[in-house]
């Protein structure tokens, strides 16, 4: 049996809140999503369609194609479903694999203990049909097998994607307290930007939403960036298949765009590292970066575009006491020098949000993390209507 063109139940999974944003991504790819929740979609596809979504996505964090479910109320149970599937004609000879897991049942404590179990059943399995043991450890470059089993069912999938996705390969250089790239293109879909106006990015950090920004403006996608996924070290892997694939997710990007992406920060490190990362995402070109105060950040007249914060919390970096002038600052900037465009600031901080002094238009709730956060959007009037709303 190919996996690669035998359609199956397929599980994107994302952060927590992520799965609308997810959802308009693979409706954009041609896929019906069956089901959404809050952390993924599910759908129908193959190995091949895998691929497609590997590449193509910017909110998802794992691609996994299930390959059994079944009944499981304990360990033993588990081992004697698994050691039936055919992993010989999945793994391929001298493979490294490794195993993840999500596990709920009262008779695992430790879902390293389930994880051992898996690793056994396909090795004993393996070794029994050839007479080889494929090599196994915890690093997620090969093939990668996944278990999810709560209470007493069990799916196993394999991981079609092995590193997470949500991390888009080209921030080689993290900088302070960054936000996940998943996360930032999320927020970027939710804007009420049109990917041609002018995209404002004061407090840049290491430049996270700035460059996701000038990547969708210009239809680049995170697979431009990365090598190596897990679908690639399966059996009766293609690798015209996701050459074909490549080559067309690389023909949609927009050369020589117009679109103007402003970053600013008052830390030499943060422009710096934010610079080596735009470098690599090949976006560099497209962004002015500023060194200053977010005061000082240069906004265009008549520009109409979007001004996006993601100021610090309070709670990891920052003093609150002196975030709150901080807040207020930001609010005072918006309702002043931005007038026309679309202002947003990016909080976990709901307490200093309230130092803002602007009424939101929409609260767009968030994670960042474990962490409770809030997108809040604010209309800047060109004309006299925004005395009403400071």
């Amino acid at each position: 049996m190919n996996l690669f063109k035998t359609p199956n139940r397929i599980i994107v999974t994302c952060s927590n809140r992520l799965s609308p944003y997810l959802q308009q991504e693979v409706n954009d790819l041609g896929f019906t999503p069956q089901r959404v929740f809050k952390t993924g979609v599910e759908l129908w596809g193959d190995i091949n369609d895998c691929i497609k979504l590997n590449i193509h996505l910017r909110c998802a964090s794992q691609v996994l194609y299930s390959l059994k479910t079944f009944k499981a109320f304990n360990a033993n149970d588990l081992y004697n479903e698994l050691v039936k599937i055919e992993w010989e004609k999945i793994i391929p000879s001298g493979a490294y694999f490794s195993i993840s897991s999500n596990v709920t049942n009262e008779t695992i404590t430790n879902n390293l203990f389930a994880n051992v179990k898996v690793k056994d059943a396909i090795a004993d399995r393996y070794r029994n049909k050839t007479g080889e043991r494929p090599d196994s450890g915890p690093e997620l470059n090969g093939v990668v097998i996944h278990l999810y089993w709560k209470e007493d069912y069990a799916e196993v999938f394999i991981d079609t994607s092995g590193e997470t996705l949500s991390k888009h390969g080209y921030r080689k250089i993290p900088g302070k307290a960054p936000m996940l790239e998943s996360l930032a293109a999320s927020n970027l879909l939710t804007l009420k930007w049109d990917r041609k106006s002018v995209f404002i990015n004061p407090m840049c950090g290491s430049g996270t939403i700035a460059i996701e920004a000038a990547m969708l403006a210009t239809n680049r996608k995170p697979g431009l960036y990365r090598s190596n996924y897990s679908f690639m070290h399966l059996c009766e892997y293609d690798e015209q298949v996701y050459e074909k694939c490549y080559k067309e997710m690389e023909s949609q990007v927009i050369a020589n765009s117009e679109v103007r992406v402003i970053a600013s920060d008052i830390s030499d490190d943060a422009i710096e590292i934010s610079r080596v990362n735009a470098g690599i995402a090949g976006v560099e070109d497209m962004i002015s970066f500023e060194l200053c105060d977010f005061a000082l950040t240069s906004i265009p007249e008549n520009a109409n575009g979007v001004i996006y914060f993601n100021p610090e919390y309070g709670d990891r970096l920052g003093d609150e006491i002196e975030l709150q002038e901080t807040y207020a600052r930001m609010g005072d900037f918006l309702k002043q020098k931005c007038k026309g465009y679309w202002g947003y600031i990016f909080t976990g901080n709901l307490e200093l949000a309230k130092k803002i002094g602007l009424k939101p238009k929409r609260r767009i709730e968030f994670y960042n993390g474990k962490i409770d956060c809030r997108l809040f959007e604010y209309e800047l009037y060109a004309g006299s209507r925004e005395k009403g709303k400071g």
